[in-house]
This record gives C-alpha cells, sequence and structure tokens, in this order.
C-alpha cells in the first residue's frame, strides 16, 4: 500500500502549477477540464516518482481561513525531500531571494530531521527536508 495523490484546493491553478514545476521539479499532465461544473486540475508528478500532487479549482469552494503560520484541524502541510542538508539550505535561500515567506529556518528537529519550512504562493506549508 501507499499514497497515490493528495489534492488540494487552489485558487490560482496556473501559477500554482508554475510554482511546482520550477521549485520541484514537477511534470503536469494536461489540463482536465470539466465545464459542466466548473472544475478544473493538473495532476503533478515529482521526479522521484513518489505520490503525485493534485491541484484543483472550482467556484464556490470556501477558503479556510489561516494564514500559512496558524495550526489548524486537517492538514497542515507535506514535505519534499531534496536530498541533502546543503540542498535545503540552498532551496531555502533560493525561496527568500524569489520573495516566499520563509515560516521556519533551516534547522535539526526534534525528531532528527533537517528541515525548513516555507509558505507557497497561497500560504500553504511545504517542509524543505534532507
Amino acid at each position: 500500500m501507499y499514497i497515490e495523490h493528495l489534492a488540494i484546493w487552489v485558487r490560482d491553478l496556473e501559477k500554482m502549477r508554475l510554482f511546482y514545476e520550477t521549485y520541484f521539479g514537477a511534470t503536469a499532465n494536461d489540463k482536465y477540464i470539466n465545464p459542466r461544473k466548473g472544475f478544473s486540475s493538473y495532476f503533478l508528478t515529482f521526479p522521484d516518482n513518489g505520490p503525485r500532487l493534485e491541484i484543483m479549482q472550482m467556484p464556490g469552494i470556501e477558503a479556510y481561513s489561516t494564514d500559512g503560520l496558524t495550526q489548524y484541524m486537517g492538514l497542515t502541510h507535506f514535505a519534499f525531500s531534496v536530498g541533502s542538508e546543503n540542498a535545503v539550505d540552498e532551496l531555502t535561500e533560493r525561496f527568500r531571494t524569489d520573495g516566499y515567506t520563509i515560516a521556519g529556518e533551516p534547522r535539526r528537529t526534534g525528531d532528527g530531521y533537517y528541515e525548513s519550512v516555507i509558505l507557497d504562493p497561497e500560504g500553504n506549508q511545504l517542509e524543505i527536508t534532507a
């Protein structure tokens, strides 16, 4: 058994697709559109063939109330392993230079991970791990 994919609702489908392609090497499938429902989505596949990420957009989906830094029930983050502590540091600095919020500076956690936390363009928490 394994996780095949995770899905998140997004406000700006194209901006989020470009973000994951640019920073994490994702490849998007052809855009799926259901005109009857106003639904559209992409499945993003990552280089090491782990779980895919489905980003979805549809009118009428309510936004949850969070600033990306406040904890709440439900999905709180997902993590991308970039292979080394140096890669964590470099990618974190790239996010900083490109104007993204660094919610947690690179550090070793109590459970042994080396990670940083950034917010994607829509405020979702992403852990960048070694």
